[in-house]
């Protein structure tokens, strides 16, 4: 089979066959290779942000850091500035890639990585994949995730699933009837393994229980299920292992870094050591003993076009006792969740649609800083809002729009400027909640 996933990597510009040479050769470290490799990387992205980056130089404010304590932690509010004030020096909008976060702690913005970044990133996930016998080039797959619903979107989306050899569920509406569409394709395609948001996966499984159905039985090619995005409770990973007949992994990420943790097959949950750092603190920005929760706080060791140092990513962990610097083991993450929205028409909507909703308020003008939806009636929703501007009629009737072309029409929007939003005793803040 022709490689159409590695060389749609390449023709965009993403150098795939450099960047897996390379994980492979950090892989292949000892550990006191591995100590010296990671002491380089430090020191090397640093000193690049401190020299060509002017927002980081404002951020650190210096130019010469001898400590690596002294970094500033970068949060999420302070990546909400234009992407053009961010980027390095001697990168522009054309030769980098780009892309939003989903939003998910209520605190969204736009972000870039350099190309060679960005192909170390699908290195890395190709390698973990790997372990269950997965191949990006000639595995197929069943998506459960989100899709655009304009053409134009909808369309470069469906080209990307092609080169890809995946078939994407919509995960918008999760009805039985929609379900009962799912599981028909699944009894008429070779499928190898699932890929998507836990919440739609778990409500799929639930539905196979509902008709005493498992997965494997109609569909004897599939192999293993990676679920992502949301927390994996023990009760649904169970559920999904007794309706699916296959193994559960499960995988934690952020769009703008990279795989964070990936369950290997000793079902340990691996910390990505090859192209990040990871640090767990206290709230006074002081590391943690492995056993101990606290913040986590990631340095992407490659992008150049963008600085990721010491970034708070919004979520508690807890590395475990027996972790190593080259191999950490994530214990518990805590946090992560979304609750399921159900409308007038009966139709399911995974929290994580409203992703796909708010996309439509998140300017790179950083104006919306952060946002939280409540669902208040089955037809009723409240958007609370922390803006420098309030959000003026031709915005809302952008997002009246997005929610019915992505839920569905009829539904009551309330929108609310605040100062603040209500934030958990960690501070953490939740995008979505039902009241329902």
């Amino acid at each position: 089979m022709i490689p159409l996933f590695d060389i749609s990597l390449q023709v965009n510009g993403f150098p795939i066959n450099k960047a897996k040479i390379e994980l492979q050769k950090i892989v292949a470290f000892n550990e006191e290779e591995y100590k010296l490799f990671l002491e380089n990387k430090k020191q090397e992205i640093v000193a690049f942000h401190l020299a060509n980056n002017s927002f980081y130089q404002q951020l650190s404010g210096s130019k010469i850091i001898s400590n690596w304590s002294d970094l500033p932690i970068l949060n999420k509010h302070n990546l909400q500035k234009s992407l053009l004030e961010r980027l390095s020096k001697g990168y522009s909008l054309k030769d980098i890639y780009i892309n939003k976060t989903s939003g998910s702690s209520g605190t969204p913005f736009v972000f870039a990585k350099d190309k060679y970044c960005h192909a170390l990133t699908w290195a890395s996930n190709m390698y973990r994949f790997g372990w269950y016998g997965i191949d990006f080039n000639t595995s197929y797959q069943a998506r459960f995730y989100g899709i655009p619903l304009d053409f134009f979107g909808n369309k470069k989306e469906r080209i990307k699933d092609f080169l890809s050899h995946r078939f994407r569920f919509s995960i918008f509406d999760l009805s039985d009837l929609v379900l009962e569409k799912m599981l028909l394709k699944f009894k008429k395609s070779k499928f190898d393994y699932i890929n998507g948001y836990t919440s739609s996966i778990v409500l799929f499984a639930k539905f196979l229980k509902k008709k005493g159905i498992i997965l494997k039985d109609v569909c004897p090619t599939l192999k293993v299920c990676m679920v992502t995005s949301e927390m994996l409770f023990e009760d649904d990973k169970l559920l999904l292992e007794k309706q699916f007949g296959i193994t559960i992994v499960n995988e934690y990420g952020a769009s703008e870094l990279d795989l964070i943790a990936f369950q290997n097959p000793n079902l340990e949950w691996q910390v990505n050591a090859e192209t990040l750092m990871i640090e767990i603190l206290d709230d006074d920005n002081q590391p943690v003993a492995n056993g101990s929760s606290g913040r986590i706080v990631i340095t992407s060791l490659f992008n150049k076009a963008h600085p990721f140092i010491r970034y708070d990513i919004g979520d508690i962990g807890i590395l475990d006792k027996k972790s190593t610097l080259q191999k950490p083991i994530l214990k518990k993450l805590i946090g992560r969740t979304n609750d399921i929205a159900i409308l007038p028409s009966g139709k399911k909507a995974p929290g994580l649609t409203f992703y796909y909703v708010t996309k439509s308020i998140i300017e790179d003008d950083g104006n919306v800083k952060e946002f939280i939806i409540k669902q208040t009636r089955i037809n009723a929703f409240e958007i609370d809002y922390v803006s420098e501007t309030e959000l003026h009629l031709e915005q809302i009737k952008k997002i009246e729009k997005a929610i019915e072309l992505y839920l569905e029409p009829n539904l009551h929007f309330i929108f609310t400027r605040k100062e603040r939003l209500e934030r958990s005793s960690r501070g953490k803040l939740k995008q979505f909640k039902s009241m329902v």
